[in-house]
């Protein structure tokens, strides 16, 4: 009787021509033919006519796939031969649980056509880890700009090598001989490109110098920046985003990111001047405080700097109506480095030339010693280089690939570039049908395809020693970094760690997140051609959210 109602239904759906996915059409053939299974368990003259209704309805639906196909075969083949019931169900067990288990991802497709602006595009990569299978694809060979995901490439390149966790070095040597409390010979401050090198690490160099034994330089004070071509912006950048904090005059020798700190607090009383702090402390540059609280006639709120004549002149405009904050570039890093490393040592108490110059250390003289060195861990520097998307970090990465990758004294960015193509070619894919030009991903020259990132993400995950920094430093859904304001609520919080890119008219968002059966995920997905990064974030998540599982 039982065995009859199911029949009835399935006539019914068959008759009424319902458009059921073929997800569904498996997940109800098995339901239904474990449902015959039993009835014969208990009734073995259970009609054929049921099971050959059954195989009929998924053939005439039109939906039958490979996976319906090897279970109307199953269905046939036990009809037919008789099996005995113990094998009957460890065949059907064997045979349809992987169709039980397979996961509907056309949700994908409708957020498509529904939540993309008419002429944008998308390429979307989903890779399941633990599975290692392929979940989804859709134009995952395509070419797009990567924006800031740029920085999982090199970030990848960096931590393959053997010597990857060598730390950033900032050195302090001189050379001459100490004699009568005088330094007779010339101080060299040695850049290793250190992203992080802030006025913590400035005042710890300075007072490991002033432990020696003299308190004049009878020489001179040089930077030495031998490490580093002479480009200070990467390939492609726009000139016209300095003077933003982003945007960072390369050095091996960076203080404070090669930036200035300005934070802008109202008056109490309407009209008179902002209160404006800076940081670091340095007379390399001025200020110039044109600012008015809570009066909107005295114009806009801006910052900026004198660019146009690579003047260091900061100036801060307008009306001030709440407390501002943000980071203005300085011209030449190299310069800001060395005007504050002799400034400080000269509130020391240490007498030396009031300018500094720059020239390479004389490593094979026999009067060179070290005075003091700052290290940066690697992984302070990659944390911030994705949690925060550093530009900077991501560019000192690059240049030292390159230079532990060649031995040169002197490399330019194209020595890393050509490391991380060697990887795109380990990997499978030919470096020619890619085009990268920074290690950032600032630079419009930058092409690369979905497919590509989840190919990284993935050589990655499988190595442990990879894996375990990259993921570590990844922001988290919800939680921090440059996805502390998305991903909010369930499923996506904190099961979504990953990388963020943007800028005009791109978005991109590559990493790893959790699926709800634990199974771990990379994916990619890079949309173009969106004026309004809201709705690329927003629809992002949503795919996260699909893949994730509700």
């Amino acid at each position: 009787m039982y065995a009859l109602v199911f029949f009835r239904i399935l006539s019914f759906l068959h008759t009424a021509k319902v458009n059921i996915s073929f997800y569904q059409i498996n997940f109800l053939g098995v339901f239904f033919y474990y449902f015959l299974f039993c009835c014969h368990l208990f009734s073995p003259n259970t009609n054929y006519l049921l099971s050959n209704s059954l195989f009929c309805f998924l053939s005439d639906s039109g939906q039958i796939r490979s996976g319906s196909a090897i279970f109307a075969g199953v269905i046939r083949f036990i009809n037919r031969f008789c099996m005995k019931k113990v094998l009957l169900l460890f065949t059907l067990s064997v045979c349809l649980l992987p169709l039980w288990a397979q996961r509907d991802f056309s949700e994908i497709d409708s957020l498509i056509k529904k939540m993309l602006p008419e002429a944008s595009e998308v390429g979307i990569s989903v890779y399941d880890l633990t599975a290692k299978k392929p979940l989804y694809s859709y134009r995952a060979e395509k070419l797009s700009r990567p924006a800031s995901t740029m920085k999982l490439l090199t970030a990848i390149t960096a931590l393959s090598r053997p010597d990857a966790n060598e730390p950033f070095r900032t050195e302090v040597w001189h050379d001459g001989v100490i004699e009568h409390d005088t330094l007779q010979g010339n101080l060299y401050v040695v850049g290793g490109f250190d992203p992080e090198f802030d006025s913590q690490a400035m005042d710890s160099l300075v007072e490991k110098v002033v432990t020696f034994p003299f308190s004049v330089i009878n020489g001179q004070v040089y930077g030495d920046i031998s490490m580093k071509d002479s480009l200070y912006w990467g390939h492609g950048w726009a000139w016209d985003d300095t003077p933003a904090g982003y945007q960072p005059y390369l050095s091996p020798l960076m203080f404070c990111k090669g930036t200035v700190e300005i934070s802008v607090v109202p008056s109490t009383l309407q009209g008179d001047t902002a209160s404006i702090s800076c940081r670091p402390v340095s007379s390399y540059y001025t200020l110039a405080n044109r600012t008015k609280t809570r009066t909107s006639s005295a114009g806009k709120f801006s910052f900026t700097r004198d660019w146009l004549t690579n003047g260091n002149n900061l100036v801060v405009s307008g009306n001030v109506a709440s407390i501002r904050k943000d980071n203005i570039n300085i011209y030449d890093s190299p310069g800001f480095f060395m005007h504050t490393f002799l400034e400080r040592l000269h509130a020391k108490g240490i007498i030396a030339p009031q300018s500094y110059a720059f020239a390479e250390l004389p490593r094979d003289s026999i009067h060179v010693e070290r005075m003091a060195g700052w290290n940066t861990s690697v992984q302070k520097v990659l944390n911030q280089l994705m949690k925060e998307s550093d530009n900077l970090n991501a560019e000192a990465f690059l240049c030292r690939l390159g230079a532990q990758a060649t031995g040169k004294k002197q490399v330019a960015a194209e020595d890393g570039i050509v490391e991380i193509m060697k990887l795109i070619r380990r990997l499978g894919h030919d470096p020619k049908d890619y085009k990268i030009a920074d290690g950032c991903g600032l630079s419009n020259y930058n092409y690369l395809s979905p497919a590509l990132l989840v190919d990284f993400l993935k050589y990655a995950y499988s190595r442990t020693g990879i894996f375990q920094k990259l993921y570590k430093s990844l922001p988290v859904g919800g939680v921090d970094g440059t996805l502390k304001n998305r991903m909010k609520s369930a499923p996506a919080y904190r099961n979504v760690h990953a990388k963020t890119g943007s800028f005009t008219a791109i978005n991109a968002l590559a990493g790893y997140l959790k699926m709800k059966d634990g199974h771990e995920v990379a994916f990619a997905i890079m949309n173009q051609n969106v004026l309004s990064a809201a709705k690329a974030r927003a629809f992002q998540d949503k795919v996260c959210e699909v893949i994730i599982g509700r």
